[in-house]
């Protein structure tokens, strides 16, 4: 435990597990495994966010806990010196808009060639696949890929078009690079799920093809237990009407699952495993206490927190 608060700011790149990789939990706190058992990398891109938590090797421990304090003093809105729940809350929201505004404000430069202020479908295909589209994908090994690609970006983004005039609004244009955060867009996120696993082209997603878009074994590899688990799981819990398959309707329930707050859930996590006199908030010396055995290796991988930049958090 005692790494937790500081492993909140650590970069270090860890995959999904594959049997969680198709579940959408709003905006993705983290790309990590949430197992404090194995560190806390979770816990650190949720407290700041995936594009900040990258390698900033000049930092000392006390450069660390400056900036740590800075970051801990945007949290205290009331500035009572402590972080309640509700701020530490609001703060891995914030953190959650942020990234998508970020990632859409990157592309959108892109994307934007008449910089109108709209982004049209012409513009998405031309910047995307312009170069391969001249050639009608003759050039590249796998251009039946590539049309599919091109075929489900233009079903993607014509859903995305409210008004179907073939033009994206920045809201529009947001909900194509991020359906799983617009209401109006699950379908597509459950269709293309569906189309990503079902390898036999019949609308739906039977037992092999669930374990198989996790897992699949090298020669003379046993199974592990994990994919034991997810067997019973697609029989269990996943294939509601026990047909031995999952529809568009199953795989919603599974890939988007409701009305979860994971932000809440971390938040509460994070002070539970961070609150050292059980009064449900931190003190800065709670949270500096958690720097005392982190090794300066560590911590040089505190993240990107340049000073003129860390002011806009």
């Amino acid at each position: 435990m005692q790494l937790f608060f500081l492993c909140l700011i650590l970069g270090i790149t860890v995959a999904v597990p594959p049997q969680e990789k198709r579940v959408h939990h709003q905006r993705d706190l983290s790309d990590h495994v949430h197992d404090d058992d194995h560190g806390y990398q979770y816990d650190h891109e949720a407290f700041l966010g995936k594009d900040e938590a990258k390698t900033f090797d000049q930092l000392t421990p006390e450069e660390s806990k400056t900036r740590l304090g800075k970051i801990v003093d945007r949290i205290d809105m009331n500035k009572d010196g402590y972080v309640s729940h509700a701020e530490l809350h609001q703060w891995i929201k914030h953190r959650q808009r942020r990234y998508i505004e970020e990632n859409v404000d990157k592309h959108w430069k892109d994307y934007d060639q008449n910089k109108d202020g709209k982004i049209a479908w012409t513009e998405y295909k031309n910047t995307t696949y312009g170069y391969y589209l001249d050639d009608a994908f003759d050039d590249i090994e796998n251009k039946e890929t590539y049309k599919a690609m091109l075929r489900r970006d233009e079903r993607r983004f014509k859903v995305a078009d409210k008004d179907g005039d073939g033009i994206t609004t920045r809201e529009e244009f947001t909900a194509f690079l991020h359906p799983e955060e617009f209401d109006y867009m699950k379908e597509v996120v459950v269709q293309e799920t569906v189309e990503d696993i079902d390898k036999n082209g019949d609308g739906k997603v039977n037992l092999e093809e669930y374990i198989g878009d996790m897992f699949t074994p090298e020669a003379g590899e046993n199974e592990p237990e994990w994919v034991t688990t997810e067997r019973k799981q697609f029989l269990e819990v996943r294939d509601i009407n026990k047909d031995g398959f999952l529809d568009a309707s199953e795989v919603a329930l599974w890939i988007l699952p409701g009305d979860v707050d994971h932000a809440d859930n971390e938040a509460r996590h994070l002070i539970h495993e961070t609150d050292k006199d059980n009064d449900g908030r931190l003190s800065m010396t709670e949270i500096m206490d958690k720097l005392d055995v982190v090794k300066v290796s560590t911590i040089t991988d505190y993240g990107s927190l340049l000073l003129e930049k860390h002011d806009e958090l």
